[in-house]
């Protein structure tokens, strides 16, 4: 089983001059103790339920740009991308250069969007539910073609492109994964089992998410998709003082299917707690599954 860090939080008590750092620092110890992924949150605000909206958050792929130019191993994306947030064509561009100037290490998370406040705020087009997922598909569909052979039009019912021309294309072959968040069983998971290379779940609870595998591999089945080709992966957590507890959960998660696990490090020392998980964690985790 792999693990990852979701970097969430940017409120430093030594404001946002302490961020470089505390981002930068604490990527190249995940990228040299071993962990798989970096992914970052893509808000313009600070989550409600989490904070407030008027604490910091930085710009995701700027965030990752950063990052990758000091790891070299580490896979890089976001949890997730909000498909109201960038043209589709554009967002295609966008991972394929953080694609190219990683050296191959990109991966699209891509969801169906949801925080109305800071669309609001922004100006942002905030259509109805409905409407954003089919945004959401014909995204998913711009970004496969721009990432192949056809450079021809693109006609759908919310996106039309003159021409999918990405030059230079991807290094990853044929094309960088994509990742789908979320776990709404009617919609999000259908894309998922048609599109998708990797899903995302809560890990609220094993019994939840051994009902939302269950739904996926129902899709599987309607859509004539290998179940076993997409990846399971989810955000869970970790008391520190118990890693012990933590791999015992890990246990149970892996035995459905789910390879990968996010934790988000802990303000204002996120270097120390991704350094206790590559002591603590890493290989423990790398021996289950």
């Amino acid at each position: 089983m792999k693990l990852g860090i979701h970097f969430m939080n940017f409120t430093h008590p030594d404001g946002g001059a302490a961020l470089r750092a505390a981002v930068g620092d604490t990527a190249v110890v995940a990228d040299q103790a071993g962990l798989d992924l970096f992914t970052a949150m893509d808000h313009w605000f600070q989550m409600e339920h989490f904070q407030t909206a008027y604490e910091p958050m930085l710009e995701g792929y700027s965030v990752l740009s950063f990052v990758a130019a000091k790891t070299e191993r580490l896979r890089l994306g976001l949890l997730v991308t909000g498909v109201t947030y960038r043209h589709p064509g554009l967002l295609a561009k966008t991972v394929t250069t953080l694609d190219v100037l990683s050296g191959g290490r990109a991966m699209l998370g891509i969801g169906a969007a949801w925080y109305e406040r800071e669309h609001l705020a922004l100006g942002v087009p905030y259509p109805p539910v409905a409407e954003r997922f089919e945004r959401l598909e014909e995204a998913i569909q711009i970004c496969e073609q721009m990432w192949s052979d056809n450079d021809g039009p693109y006609n759908g019912k919310h996106y039309q492109l003159a021409e999918t021309i990405c030059v230079p294309r991807p290094l990853q072959s044929p094309r960088p994964p994509i990742l789908i968040g979320g776990g709404g069983e009617k919609k999000t998971l259908r894309l998922v089992a048609k599109y998708a290379d990797a899903c995302n779940l809560f890990g609220s609870s094993v019994a939840d998410v051994r009902h939302k595998l269950e739904v996926l591999r129902g899709h599987c089945d309607a859509e004539g998709r290998d179940y076993d080709a997409i990846s399971k992966t989810i955000i869970g957590r970790l008391n520190p003082d118990d890693p012990a507890a933590f791999l015992r959960e890990m246990e149970e998660y892996a035995a459905l299917g789910v390879d990968l696990v996010e934790l988000a490090p802990a303000m204002p020392d996120p270097v120390g707690y991704v350094t206790m998980l590559g002591e603590k964690i890493v290989g423990p985790l790398a021996e289950i599954g």
